[in-house]
């Protein structure tokens, strides 16, 4: 017997306008609840960047969840990604108004910032693909002239993940040797490059081999640049072994820990190689790896801040 058939014969079975009603409304909260699943769902598997790593800590969320979040949520004036944005560059203000330099945060929470220097380079993706494997944010300063070969695709994949980008010079040049307007040319053209790449208005600069003087002060003060040092040398750029970055490190670790690393300027095998030692052993220590301006709104920094040993500030 046909459907049809049936429904003619049986005219009692036919569901009420009441039933109607309830049926609409239980198929319209299943399928809320449905898309509700997938969107959490997506979250939760992008929290490792499409891998899986043991001892991955589901707070780093500049990398996973948060910065699949941030995809979802778009990039418009009142979306999280510019909300976010926002307070971290209010935080790089607040950090500038008190001093022209940071070396570390504060010490409030177990917070600690991976930095890396010199790219984009040939390691730089392999980098970035085990920060993201192992769920951790990482700040890049890049230099200007490299984006020629290893440029758009790099930075444009690290703004999507979350990761800061920020001014490293034209040349890596010794800015203490040079006069004020060729330091103005080896700050202003890199931080030209990187916007012409789709990375946003660098606010944070790291000079190379620490060296500067006053002129570079004032001129990274007209430009609303913060100067980003470090309280942790990891010594990657000396090749000392994979075991031995770990070492230098997570022996070093405090809370608010600014860390020197590079992901370009010679073979980084090394550092790559130490980076999942290094945050196993830290997760264990119970830090949590944020980017630079992330340090900076959780874990403001103590105002008086003195400089790394090595750093060269020219005439004062």
């Amino acid at each position: 017997m046909r459907l049809d058939d049936l429904r003619r014969r049986s005219p009692s079975i036919r569901p009420t306008a009441a039933q109607l009603r309830h049926r609409r409304r239980r198929a319209g909260a299943l399928a809320l609840l449905a898309v509700l699943a997938l969107v959490l769902g997506a979250i939760a598997g992008a929290g490792v960047g499409g891998g899986s790593s043991a001892g991955h800590d589901p707070r780093a969320g500049a990398v996973g969840w948060f910065g699949h979040l941030r995809m979802l949520a778009g990039d418009g004036s009142r979306s999280l990604d510019s909300s976010e944005r926002t307070r971290e560059n209010a935080a790089i203000d607040r950090t500038l108004a008190a001093t022209p330099f940071v070396r570390f945060g504060g010490s409030q929470h177990r917070l600690i910032a991976l930095t890396f220097d010199d790219g984009p380079g040939p390691y730089t993706g392999a980098v970035i693909d085990t920060l993201q494997r192992l769920g951790v944010a990482g700040t890049f300063f890049l230099v200007g002239r490299e984006l020629t070969d290893f440029g758009t695709a790099t930075v444009q994949r690290q703004v999507e993940l979350g990761m800061p980008i920020g001014d490293h010079t034209w040349a890596h040049a010794n800015l203490a040797q040079l006069s004020p307007g060729d330091q103005r040319a080896q700050i202003g053209d890199a931080s030209r490059a990187l916007a012409a790449a789709g990375a946003p208005v660098p606010r944070l600069f790291r000079p190379p081999y620490g060296a500067y003087d006053d002129a570079t002060r004032a001129l990274l003060r007209r430009a609303r640049m913060l100067t980003v040092l470090w309280s942790i040398d990891s010594q990657d750029y000396t090749r000392p072994g994979a075991a031995a970055i770990v070492q230098n490190v997570v022996s070093n670790a405090k809370p608010g820990s600014i860390v020197l690393m590079h992901d370009a300027g010679g073979d980084r095998t090394e550092t790559i190689a130490a980076l999942p030692q290094i945050v196993a052993q830290l997760r264990r220590q119970g830090y949590r790896f944020v980017t630079v301006p992330r340090l900076l709104l959780e874990n403001p920094p103590p105002l008086q801040q003195d400089l790394p040993p090595g750093v060269n500030p020219g005439a004062g």
